[in-house]
């Protein structure tokens, strides 16, 4: 668990008009590999902090949520179409927010590798970190039930 940024923790969407802020730290970080992350990035490979959902506060608001995969929620930026935030039926509590949108994201190293399989096959990681071959679900939801 990342428990070195500085504290709050912070973003914006690329044009400001959606400002998020977290009354405590996140719970994790990782890496995503998934085709669905990728496009939704628009990156290589994701790369999101998990926070409880109950510790987020958007101003104006997140606004409504879509998707396009069953049990995942997406949100982004009306204006600027910013990445903001996702949630996942099987992360229950949870909400992922892109590391890259967070004013303290020098300091939010990942934990973990999900869904490896999928990684692109010329992006190559030297680290030492866990890799799941899938969702990470067990260690994600240990991630979240330990807050």
């Amino acid at each position: 668990m990342p428990s070195e940024a500085a504290f709050p923790i912070t973003g914006r969407c690329y044009c400001g008009a959606i400002r998020l802020k977290f009354s405590a730290r996140p719970q994790t970080v990782a890496y995503c590999h998934c085709s669905d992350c990728r496009r939704w990035t628009g990156g290589p490979v994701g790369a999101f902090a998990a926070f409880d959902e109950a510790d987020l506060r958007a101003e104006p608001g997140l606004g409504p949520a879509f998707s396009s995969q069953p049990g995942v929620s997406r949100w982004t930026c009306k204006d600027c179409g910013s990445p903001l935030a996702a949630a996942f039926g099987y992360l229950p509590g949870q909400i992922y927010v892109p590391v890259g949108i967070l004013d303290q994201a020098d300091e939010l190293a990942p934990d973990i590798h999900c869904h490896e399989r999928s990684r692109l096959p010329w992006l190559h990681f030297t680290d030492d970190l866990p890799r799941a071959e899938g969702s990470g679900r067990d260690a994600l939801n240990s991630a979240g039930s330990k807050t």
